[in-house]
Order: structure tokens, then sequence, then C-alpha cells
């Protein structure tokens, strides 16, 4: 019995994820407010792309230790 109301449950659980329906041109203007973004900050994300892209192109050679920002 108790395997059944899981399963049961389960069936309905996903049958509500089914219903997604795609993002409409006109509600993306909404999702494109800064209120809807992951980082408050604009200049602390500025300085995360930095560091990424410093250590990220340092990638490379034979006993190289550290990243791109100089620390070994």
């Amino acid at each position: 019995m108790f395997a059944r109301v899981l399963t049961l449950t389960a069936i309905l659980a996903l049958q509500g994820c089914s219903m997604i329906q795609p993002v409409e041109a006109w509600q993306k203007g909404t999702l494109a407010l800064p209120e809807m973004t992951f980082d408050d900050d604009p200049l602390e994300r500025g300085y995360k792309e930095h560091t990424y892209t410093s250590k990220e192109a340092s990638s490379g050679g034979s006993a190289v230790g550290g990243g791109g920002c100089g620390c070994n």
C-alpha cells in the first residue's frame, strides 16, 4: 500500500513539472531587470572575472606553480 501511495505521489509531482512553458519574448524584458541578477555588486563581479581569466590564461607548461596572478 505504501509503495502505491509513494508511486502515485511521485507521478503527480513529476506531472507538475511537465507543464513548464517557455519564456515569451515580452517576458524577457522583466527577466533582464537589474533586480533579477545573481550578482548584486558589478564591481565585485568585475574582480571575480579578472581573477578567473588571469588564472585560466596561465594554464599549460610543465612544472609551473601558481596562477596567472603571480602567486607561485
